[in-house]
């Protein structure tokens, strides 16, 4: 089939099989789990042995991906906009050696946190590293942009960013499939000046990269992304990315000819800009996320004419709406309490019935009753929702593996029990080095590892660290004597306070392997058995 219904990002895991990727390194993160997942489930992704393993975390994945570049294959690291910080030393540090082979970056963007701890927006990583950005505007568009983005890094030498939000990434439209292309053949880069950073080296290829960027503006101001819908009158709009389409929408309903400057490359294409913000009395800069590029055009344009996020013309927080550009066109008032007036009452999410973390939650309060200090570190997964009624269990929530880390500050602060609660996915991912610090500074911290066997949160991904948490706790220093493992369901409830309490009693390092299967994960492998 050449056209298909799919996701905006499924429509990007098809550009990338179709632009000859060998590997897409991501770590499950919504909203961008379900382009790796597509990948995996691809017939002829699994027939061409593209690989498609999820990696332990963000970071690693994004090295993996430059290795696969400088192999000279194609590769692609799929990650949401916090996942981006993990990433972020590698990331920063490719802009100075470029690639080799063509190397894309999609990251997906949260605003309104429908699932993430911020609202951060990755564009401000792409002015931060100097680097070429696509935004696309629609599903058609992504699976396309990510097609030219392997084609610009490949000709620019450097990584691409491609930037989503959760709307594109998670609503459906038809798209049109190309015809595609081979995998690059294997060819290892040979100049090792470009991929050792001494100070020497990287001096010359920082200069290098500055040098680029009145290349990568000209490349702007010619893109297919970039365009002018015309119109009348003296007002204008410049909607980037996934803006377009709330304002082209706006446009549509309530009749209206004002011309639009699509922009979905970045750097800014300057000229085309000057030309367009020239011919109108006023300029509504329309954006989903920061005020990331209304910041730029107020830098070097008149600022007067210009309306957005700054002055609070749009929203300054949460997702951009069709109601949000109407209102600051003067086309409708009050658009945000209708909007409100709309809502469906919030259902907070839950742990699911019959959930191990249940169970492990009211054994863990019930021991801590035995302690005048009763504060958990928690960390991010299904069990976060421990913080919710009827548990009310944990304290803290603030990124992936700082559980651990900062029951380590605590400890050493005097807290005592000092407990973290911690996944096992998240554990691999970002835990272990905060864990081999508590051994090194021989700190009194309980550590509990809620080990489900999966990536729960995201989906039910495979978890990095399935049947091998003790032997890595073992191999970070922490004694064999005080890792201990529980079951937790009701029938054990007396035994697991007991275990629970006997470690935090412990001055020490312990970890506790809170050990019982996702009941959903449960479900499905039941359901494939019973199917097979």
């Amino acid at each position: 089939m050449k056209k298909q219904l799919v996701l905006g990002a499924e429509a990007i895991a098809m550009g990338a099989l179709d632009e000859g990727i060998s590997g897409v390194f991501a770590y499950p993160g919504t909203p961008s789990t379900e382009i790796t997942e597509y990948i995996q489930n691809d017939a002829y992704a699994q027939e061409a042995k593209i690989h498609s393993r999820w990696s332990v975390n963000e970071k690693t994945a994004f090295e993996s991906a430059l290795g696969m570049s400088y192999a000279g294959k194609r590769s692609m690291v799929c990650m949401k906009h916090v996942g981006l910080n993990v990433a972020a030393d590698a990331f920063m540090n490719s802009s100075i050696t470029g690639i080799h082979g063509g190397l894309v970056l999609v990251v997906a963007d949260d605003p309104s946190m429908h699932s993430s701890q911020n609202e951060q927006d990755s564009r401000v990583y792409g002015k931060f590293s100097f680097l070429p950005l696509l935004e696309p505007s629609n599903q058609q568009e992504a699976y396309n942009c990510v097609r030219d983005a392997f084609k610009l890094s490949e000709k620019v030498k450097l990584p691409v960013i491609l930037r989503i939000t959760t709307r594109l990434a998670h609503s459906r439209a038809i798209v049109e499939r190309m015809d595609a292309v081979a995998q690059n053949e294997l060819n290892p880069e040979t100049d090792k000046r470009k991929w050792i950073l001494l100070p020497a080296n990287a001096r010359v290829r920082y200069a290098s990269l500055l040098e680029m960027q009145k290349d990568l503006v000209s490349l702007s101001e010619k893109s297919p992304y970039n365009r002018l819908v015309e119109g009348s009158g003296t007002k204008g709009v410049i909607a980037f990315g996934l803006a377009f389409n709330y304002v082209m929408e706006t446009l549509r309903e309530y009749d209206l000819d004002i011309p639009v400057l699509k922009i979905s490359q970045y750097p800014l294409p300057e000229k085309m800009i000057r030309e367009f913000f020239n011919k109108y009395d006023s300029i509504l800069v329309a954006e989903e996320g920061y005020p990331v590029y209304e910041e730029l055009l107020r830098g070097y344009l008149d600022n007067p004419k210009i309306a957005g996020r700054l002055d609070n013309a749009l929203p300054r927080k949460g997702e951009l709406t069709p109601d949000a550009i109407a209102e600051a066109l003067g086309v409708k008032e009050g658009a945000g309490e209708q909007q409100d007036a709309f809502n469906v009452p919030g259902r907070p999410p839950r742990l699911c019935d019959g959930c191990g973390h249940r169970d492990l939650y009211e054994a863990l309060n019930k021991t801590l009753l035995n302690y005048s200090q009763q504060h958990v570190f928690s960390d991010i997964g299904c069990y976060t929702l421990g913080a919710l009624p009827p548990f009310n269990a944990i304290n803290t929530c603030v990124n992936m593996g700082a559980s651990i880390t900062m029951a380590v500050g605590a400890a050493q602060a005097g807290l005592n029990p000092a407990v973290a609660v911690i996944g096992d996915s998240t554990f691999t991912h970002s835990g272990i080095t905060g864990l081999l610090d508590a051994v090194n500074f021989g700190l009194p911290i309980t550590v509990i590892i809620s080990d489900n066997d999966t990536t729960a949160m995201t989906g039910g991904q495979d978890s990095s660290g399935s049947g091998s948490l003790y032997d890595i706790c073992v191999g970070v220093g922490v004694s064999k004597d005080h890792i201990k493992t529980i079951v937790p369901l009701k029938r054990n409830l007396e035994e697991n306070i007991h275990v629970l309490k006997e470690e935090m009693d412990y001055n020490g390092v312990s970890v506790i392997l809170a050990t019982r299967e996702c009941v959903q994960t449960l479900k499905r492998n039941r359901r494939r058995l019973k199917n097979a």
